[in-house]
Formats: C-alpha cells, sequence, structure tokens
C-alpha cells in the first residue's frame, strides 16, 4: 500500500522549479488554445495562477492600502 504524495515535498520541489514549470503550464495552455479547446486551456493557466500564487509571485493588482 502506498500513501498520497507528501505535501512539503511537493511544496519544495515546486518552489525550486516554479519558473519553469509555470512556463510549462503556459506552453500547455497555449496548445490547447490553439487546437480549440478552451476549457483545458483555462484548466492550465488556473493552475499557473494557483502555484505562483501559493509561491508569492506578486499579483497585478494593487494591494489594499
Amino acid at each position: 500500500m502506498t500513501e498520497g504524495p507528501n505535501p512539503q515535498a511537493v511544496g519544495e520541489v515546486a518552489a525550486e522549479h516554479m519558473g519553469p514549470l509555470l512556463y510549462a503550464l503556459e506552453v500547455c495552455a497555449t496548445a490547447m488554445d490553439d487546437a480549440g479547446r478552451s476549457e483545458d486551456s483555462s484548466y492550465y493557466r488556473t493552475l499557473a495562477k494557483l502555484l505562483a500564487e501559493a509561491g508569492g509571485t506578486p499579483r497585478d493588482d494593487p494591494p489594499d492600502a
């Protein structure tokens, strides 16, 4: 029997490779757009947004003063 993923280990790997992961997700989303699969491209862009926010990437909107 195997256990599920180790969240801490997954987070460390994702943090170490955030830039390439976000780029790869955008490449996937663009390919899905080109193939007329907008629902799939939306999934990849949403996933990239969640990863970027979790990784501390600054958001486009200004912080509340």
